[in-house]
C-alpha cells in the first residue's frame, strides 16, 4: 500500500460516524421508563381528594338527617300513621345513602389508593374492610341502589292517594330496571369468574 492509499484510508476513517453507545441509550430508556411508571403509580393519589369530598358529602347527609329528625320529633303525636311512616322512610333513605357513601369511600380508597393499615387492629374496624374487591363493591353498589329505589317506591305506595298513577307506573318501571340490571350484572360476573377459573 503506497502513501496515497494510506492517506485515502485515513480520510475515510475521519468521516466515519463514531460508534453508537447502545448501553448509554438503554440506560436512558430505562430511566425514562422508571420515571413514567413511578408517576403513573403515584397518580392514584389524585383520587384521594375525591374520597375526601365524599367524606364531606357524608357529613352533609348527617346534617340533613339531624334536620329531618328534629323536624319530626315535635310532630310525632300530630302526624297520622302514614305521614309518620313517610317521614321515617325518608330517614331510612338518608341512612342507606350514607351507608353506600361510606362503603364507596372505604372500599374505593383501599382498592385504588392505599391500604388503611393504621386501623388494621382496631376493635371497631368493619369486617368487610379490605375484603371487598372492585367487583364486590359494584355488586353492593347496585344492591344499595335497588334498596333505595324500593324505599322510594314504598313511600309512593303509602302516599298513593296523592300521587298520579302515571308517576307510580314510572317508578315501578325504574325500580324493575334497577333490579333487572343488578341480576344481569351479577350473572355476568359469575360467568366471567367461572371462565377465568377454567383458564
Amino acid at each position: 500500500m503506497d502513501k496515497q492509499d494510506i492517506e485515502e484510508t485515513q480520510d475515510i476513517s475521519k468521516h466515519e460516524p463514531p460508534p453508537i453507545n447502545h448501553s448509554g441509550i438503554s440506560s436512558i430508556a430505562h430511566f425514562l421508563e422508571s420515571a413514567l411508571e413511578t408517576m403513573l403509580f403515584h397518580s392514584r393519589w389524585v383520587l384521594a381528594p375525591m374520597y375526601a369530598g365524599l367524606m364531606l358529602a357524608l357529613i352533609i347527609l348527617a346534617a340533613k338527617f339531624v334536620q329531618e329528625f328534629v323536624h319530626l320529633v315535635p310532630h310525632v303525636f300530630e302526624y297520622e300513621g302514614s305521614k309518620l311512616i313517610l317521614m321515617v322512610l325518608s330517614l331510612v333513605d338518608l341512612v342507606l345513602i350514607a351507608n353506600l357513601l361510606l362503603m364507596i369511600i372505604f372500599s374505593g380508597y383501599e382498592n385504588f389508593v392505599s391500604k388503611i393499615d393504621m386501623v388494621s387492629e382496631h376493635v371497631d374496624r368493619p369486617e368487610w374492610m379490605g375484603k371487598i374487591d372492585y367487583t364486590a363493591m359494584k355488586l353492593k353498589l347496585i344492591g344499595s341502589i335497588v334498596a333505595i329505589s324500593a324505599i322510594e317506591l314504598l313511600k309512593a305506595f303509602i302516599n298513593v292517594a296523592n300521587m298520579p298513577k302515571e308517576d307510580i307506573g314510572w317508578m315501578i318501571g325504574v325500580h324493575m330496571t334497577f333490579v333487572a340490571s343488578g341480576v344481569l350484572y351479577a350473572y355476568m360476573e359469575k360467568v366471567y369468574h367461572s371462565i377465568d377459573k377454567n383458564h
